[in-house]
């Protein structure tokens, strides 16, 4: 595992109480971001074993503190991102919080920020600086466009780079009003992103002994998340449009319509569409010439959609699931919150876990899809922290130098 950048490290190795035990146990993180791109990041670290000590402003701390929903006064938005860290408020401007911070940092293995470029700089914390004084560490930036370019000093929030990146413009129906992914996939990808580049950087260092930036953009992460829109784009000369729920270039897959509802069925090759045309006793449409062939049937998607549901809205969508589960044909049912929580496979993975803080229970929150052979999954979810919550045990964990 990674080497510190010299300081004595806690009794368990880097990983404070209750904090998961995982791959990166021994690993400690400190973590200057806030809302959600950056605590999204460092909570799959912790997730995954890291020590992730939160460094929040002293007036009030993470601006998510302050987002609902709300559980007997705490917020649900700010437990779901930093469960599992501790927290330590600095005031950044202020000499004597400063020192405190390079205390931590000659004990940590990577510094995430996602303040606006140069501001970490103002403060005396720029990369450049702190790899002089910390040649081990590991610098990472998630900001809105990038440490770099004629943007990078412009503010962002996810609908920012959802709106610029493209993927608004894909999302949606037809003709419809533009639509923001339910999700905030533009803070959500920059996280993921962000955590894969600080997983190489500590690779590269296990074999170089050199740490590096990771500099993490969200708006080039919604790009990087097109799929194959860009190609769509560049082989076509025109760019792509909103579909609803239907695939580009395969058919069928999308929602269809059945007595009570929809099922969305996803036939990804002609093999697949002919077994499914054999199942609903509708053979001769694999050899109808407008559905012959995946082309084909991307060709004439709406045709294909008007002559499926002539016959899927004959019956209910729990019986083209039992039909279409039992004969191999990949589908599903469009499952609310709720529904989604409650299946059974979910339940089974354990990816929906309660937290461990009495006072916000029954309070569930999504955790790691990462499974290990080594490392059990938990049965519950360390608590998020109050702000400054472990200032005691981080400074005795991080002593001054000298």
């Amino acid at each position: 595992m990674a080497q510190s950048n010299g300081a004595t490290r806690d009794k368990a190795g880097g990983t404070a109480a209750g904090t998961t035990r995982g791959p990166l146990s021994g690993i400690v993180i400190i973590d200057l971001t806030r809302v959600l791109a950056g605590p999204f990041c460092t909570m799959l670290l912790s997730d995954l074993g890291a020590r992730v000590i939160k460094v929040e402003n002293p007036k009030g701390g993470d601006d998510s503190r302050a987002y609902g929903p709300f559980i007997n006064g705490k917020s649900g938005y700010f437990i779901a991102q930093n469960r599992g860290k501790e927290s330590i408020a600095l005031d950044l401007k202020n000499e004597d919080d400063q020192a405190i911070l390079h205390r931590l940092l000659r004990g940590a293995d990577v510094m995430i920020e996602n303040f606006r470029p140069g501001t970490m700089a103002r403060l005396g914390f720029g990369q450049e600086e702190l790899k002089r004084l910390y040649p081990k560490l590991i610098y990472a930036s998630t900001s809105g466009f990038g440490q770099t370019g004629p943007y990078a000093d412009r503010p962002a929030y996810d609908i920012i780079a959802q709106a610029m990146g493209g993927i608004m413009s894909i999302t949606g129906h037809e003709g419809g009003e533009p639509t923001r992914v339910g999700a905030s996939i533009g803070d959500l990808g920059a996280g993921l992103f962000t955590a894969l580049g600080i997983v190489s950087a500590l690779h590269h260092r296990n074999q170089s002994g050199e740490g590096i930036a990771v500099d993490v953009a969200m708006l080039d992460s919604q790009l990087a998340l097109l799929e194959n829109a860009i190609a769509r784009y560049y082989s076509t000369g025109t760019s792509p449009k909103p579909l609803g729920a239907r695939h580009p270039s395969i058919a069928p897959f999308e929602a269809y319509r059945t007595k009570d509802g929809y099922v969305v069925i996803a036939c990804g090759n002609d093999s697949l569409f002919r077994t499914f045309c054999g199942v609903v006793q509708h053979a001769t449409l694999a050899d109808d010439p407008r559905f012959a062939t995946n082309a084909k049937r991307s060709e004439h998607v709406i045709q294909l959609k008007e002559t499926l549901e002539t016959f899927l809205t004959e019956n209910s969508t729990a019986y083209w699931l039992d039909l279409f589960n039992r004969t191999g044909i990949p589908s599903a049912p469009i499952n609310n919150v709720e529904q989604a929580i409650h299946d059974p496979q979910v339940q089974h993975r354990q990816i929906v876990l309660p937290v461990d803080d009495p006072s916000v229970a029954p309070l569930e929150v999504a955790g790691s899809p990462i499974k290990f052979s080594g490392f059990a999954t938990p049965a519950v979810r360390p608590a998020a922290p109050e702000l400054d919550q472990d200032r005691a045990r981080i400074l005795a964990d991080f002593p001054e130098a000298g």
